[in-house]
């Protein structure tokens, strides 16, 4: 699996599918989300046994953080009409962790390389649209430990301070509240913690996890 990216980055917000037709020809661009290269090969090999019947199946995907892998394939396409602008779309929007495969119907007419350049580019681009983009910003994990008495008040002065409060565990000793807190504002929430408790709660890392925003 490929290791998340430590910074915010960009999705598509579901998987989806969208169709244009250029010349009598269809292309239907198939979207899925996917966290590693081995998930985006098993969509794109149920795209192409689902539309066994079709011309071309031709593909692009982008998968990591900091340290993307790419990928594209033109199905018997001419080589650079449709992967490659496939995958550019993908770039020139900044997605990670996206697979496309957009499934051709000829319709008789040839497009020449510059229309199917065309062609193939829309398509993504299109079903882009269509699905919605997110962003997923890295959050840390903090759980803070607090007695029975001070816990009540300070899930609520948490909330009240704009800390996502994720649980709560009861314990005989007191209580775990696990926050999310921007890996940007990490120092920022233990000077406010030490500050709102009088030094009586501290938090220990635990772990990263997103969130995911609309754009």
């Amino acid at each position: 699996m490929s290791e998340p990216s430590a910074k915010p980055y960009l999705t598509i917000r579901s998987s989806g599918s969208h169709e244009i037709e250029i010349k009598k020809s269809r292309f239907i661009c198939h979207l899925a989300r996917v966290v590693d290269e081995e998930e985006a090969q098993a969509f794109i090999a149920g795209v192409r046994k689902q539309y066994w019947d079709a011309r071309h199946n031709c593909t692009a995907f982008v998968v990591g953080g900091e340290s993307p892998r790419e990928r594209s394939s033109d199905d018997g396409e001419p080589g650079g009409t449709a992967g490659v602008p496939m995958l550019e779309v993908l770039r020139r929007r900044g997605l990670t962790d996206t697979a496309a495969v957009v499934t051709r119907y000829f319709g008789g007419i040839k497009l020449g390389a510059g229309g199917l350049v065309r062609a193939y580019g829309s398509a993504v681009s299109e079903a882009v649209d269509a699905v919605g983009l997110l962003e997923r910003q890295p959050v840390a994990l903090l759980v803070v430990s607090a007695d029975h008495t001070r816990a009540g008040r300070l899930e609520n002065d948490l909330r009240a301070a704009g800390y996502v409060v994720r649980g709560l565990t009861y314990e005989a000793s007191g209580v775990l509240i696990e926050v999310g807190v921007p890996e940007t504002e990490v120092t920022a929430f233990q000077a406010w913690l030490a500050e709102a408790t009088g030094g009586g709660a501290e938090a220990v890392a635990s772990g990263r996890t997103f969130v995911e925003v609309p754009v």
